[in-house]
C-alpha cells in the first residue's frame, strides 16, 4: 500500500489527504501540534518513523518568519537518505516576483521578489533529492475559501489597479496535479489556471453569481488595506501552465475563474 506523509495538513495538503485516503493509501500528516488525524510536528521520533515508512513524501509548510525552513532544517537529512518514491513539496509563484504583468513560465528566474524566503526553500527542495517535484502555485481558492464566501461575509474589496492581474487555482486542481505528477518527471510546475484576471473583476462576478450588488471600486490609496495585502498588490504576473499540461498529462477541471465558482455555488 502507497503511504503519503504530508507535513503540514493545511487548507490544500487536507483536500489531498482525503483523496488519497479515499483511493485506498494510507496517509500520515504533521500539524504544530498532534491531533486526531496528525502528529506534532516536533515529535521527532514519530516524524522519523514516518519517514521511514513513507513511499511518498509531500511538504505544504511555508517558511518561517525568520526565513528558515523548517521541514528542512529538522528532517531534510531524514528525507534525503529515506527509500522513496516520490518527493513534492508546494511552493508559491509569488517567487516570481514582479514582471510588469508578463507571462512566466518555469524558466523565469525567481528571488527577486517580497517572498526571498519562499524562493530559498523552493531552491533549497529542489536540491534535496532528484526525485523532487516543486508545484509552484498562485492564489488557491476553493469551498470554504472564496470570493464568493469574502463577498457574503462584507470583507471583500474591489480594488482598481490598472493592469493588474493574479493568476489562481482551484484546490481540487491543486491536488489533481499532485497525483499526476506521481507519474511525471521531477521538476518545476506552474499549476495555475488558464486566465489571469483582474482582482475587481473576480469579486464582482462572486457577487453576481449570489445576486448581490458588487462592492464599490476603490483605488488602491482608498482600499484601507494592511501592509501584507498591500505588498500582494506590489506584483504583477501571468502565470503559463504549459510544462505541467504537456509533462503530466495534467489539465485543469477549471481552467477559468469563473468555471471554478459556478461549481462552488452549485
Amino acid at each position: 500500500m502507497p503511504h503519503m506523509l504530508i507535513f503540514g495538513l493545511g487548507y490544500s495538503a487536507s483536500r489531498l489527504a482525503d483523496r488519497l485516503r479515499g483511493e485506498g493509501w494510507q496517509v500520515t500528516a504533521t500539524r504544530r501540534e498532534e491531533t486526531d488525524n496528525a502528529i506534532a510536528f516536533d515529535d521527532e521520533t514519530s516524524v522519523l518513523a514516518a519517514i521511514g515508512a513513507a513511499t511518498h513524501i509531500i511538504s505544504s509548510v511555508p517558511p518561517s518568519r525568520d526565513g528558515s525552513e523548517p521541514v528542512l532544517d529538522h528532517y531534510g537529512e531524514a528525507i534525503k537518505a529515506a527509500s522513496l518514491q516520490w518527493t513534492g513539496y508546494l511552493s508559491s509563484t509569488g517567487v516570481y516576483g514582479d514582471v510588469k504583468g508578463a507571462w512566466v513560465d518555469e524558466s523565469a528566474p525567481i528571488g527577486s521578489g517580497r517572498r526571498k524566503a519562499r524562493s530559498n526553500a523552493d531552491l533549497g527542495w529542489q536540491a534535496l533529492r532528484n526525485d523532487v517535484r516543486v508545484l509552484r502555485l498562485p492564489g488557491i481558492y476553493g469551498p470554504d475559501r472564496n470570493p464568493i464566501t469574502r463577498v457574503q461575509q462584507g470583507k471583500a474589496k474591489r480594488v482598481d489597479v490598472p493592469g493588474q492581474v493574479f493568476s489562481r487555482i482551484h484546490v481540487d486542481d491543486i491536488v489533481a496535479a499532485v497525483i499526476a505528477s506521481f507519474d511525471g518527471p521531477a521538476g518545476v510546475y506552474n499549476i495555475s489556471d488558464d486566465l489571469p484576471a483582474p482582482q475587481h473583476a473576480v469579486i464582482a462576478h462572486a457577487a453576481r453569481l449570489i445576486g448581490m450588488e458588487p462592492p464599490p471600486l476603490l483605488s488602491l490609496e482608498n482600499a484601507d488595506l494592511s501592509a501584507s495585502a498591500l505588498g500582494f498588490y506590489e506584483e504583477n504576473r501571468r502565470v503559463a501552465n504549459g510544462k505541467a499540461k504537456r509533462l503530466l498529462g495534467w489539465e485543469p477541471l477549471y481552467p477559468e475563474f469563473k468555471a471554478g465558482m459556478a461549481a462552488l455555488v452549485e
